[in-house]
């Protein structure tokens, strides 16, 4: 396993992480999401990402239960805040009241004392900025966080933040996990690079497969009983422009030629980036534990002229 430090923090994150989002909690019974996180464990993986939203709080409460068989030293654990499972008024968003119960209550489902990593799910438009700023970094002084950040904040609104906690001598947010892959590139190449530049920001990006477009599994249609055939919402989101799948199947041969899959392929991509400090990946099954993981074995295969064919066909 290659680690990489998160962004400009002395903070290691594994090159390849693993998620619970639509898999564990839900979908994926106790005894697989063992498996399936144990196998990740065993081969290196260290960064465990979680949300208070995956499976209404559910997949923190299965992850728990099996990252508490390990030591906890050795893991780099994740919540994120903002869509709570209550109904409250106060159950979403990034006020000082639901950040510091989402928190606690992500302590008690993982059953750990600390987070490693807090992220801010979405931005607030309802809470100053300075109010959530204050709250992670009191909850960093507590001890019950190390680590705070952002998913899905746009430039500008991470610019208030990064100016927000200088102003106030506080802390600004270490990461940011955006959405980064062949088909959805600007956020992290064009978008973030200032910010990751002047501040060493750190990504966790998700989606490393395009919600499985990049597997090549819809390369002849969607099959029945897949995601895409299940949430007709996601699938509206994938398959929105049909340039998309021409540009997958034209991958196909690159991924032959290397003589590994379409997956690892995407998944070794995204990993090279320098600005990537992990690639989050998600797994139904242990045997997708261990094929997403022989993807970093195809990086040293990305050379400049293979990077070059990828290029030509995803342009």
């Amino acid at each position: 396993m290659k680690y990489n430090r998160l962004g400009r923090s002395g903070l290691k994150v594994s090159s390849l992480s693993i998620g619970s989002w639509v898999t564990y909690g839900g979908s994926v019974d106790l005894e697989t999401t063992r498996s399936c996180l144990l196998a990740a464990f065993e081969q290196g993986v260290n960064f465990f990402d979680n949300a208070e939203a995956y499976a209404g709080g559910n997949a923190e409460l299965a992850v728990g239960k099996v990252l508490k068989e390990l030591r906890r030293e050795d893991l780099v654990i994740s919540s994120k805040v903002f869509w709570g499972p209550g109904q409250g008024p106060n159950d979403t968003g990034l006020n000082r009241k639901h950040v510091t119960e989402a928190c606690h209550a992500a302590l008690r489902r993982l059953q750990v004392d600390y987070l490693d990593l807090y992220f801010c799910h979405r931005p607030d438009p309802e809470t100053p900025v300075l109010e959530t700023v204050r709250t992670m970094n009191t909850l960093i002084q507590q001890g019950k966080v190390l680590y705070w950040g952002t998913s899905e904040w746009l430039p500008q609104q991470l610019q208030e933040a990064f100016d927000v906690a200088e102003r106030h001598n506080l802390e600004g947010p270490t990461m940011e996990q955006p959405q980064y892959n062949m088909l959805h590139r600007a956020r992290v190449e064009t978008e973030l690079k200032p910010l990751i530049d002047r501040y060493g920001l750190g990504t966790t990006i998700w989606s490393p497969l395009a919600s499985g477009l990049l597997t090549g599994k819809y390369n002849n249609g969607i099959p029945d009983g897949s995601r895409l055939h299940q949430m007709e919402w996601l699938r509206e989101i994938v398959l929105d422009d049909p340039a998309k799948l021409e540009k997958v199947r034209g991958l196909a041969d690159v991924a032959r030629d290397l003589n590994c899959t379409q997956a690892q392929l995407a998944l070794a991509w995204a990993a090279r980036h320098p600005h990537v400090s992990t690639v989050i990946t998600g797994a139904s099954r242990v045997e997708q534990v261990h094929e997403n993981l022989k993807s970093l074995e195809v990086l040293d295969t990305l050379t400049d002229n293979v990077l070059e064919r990828i290029e030509n066909i995803l342009a």
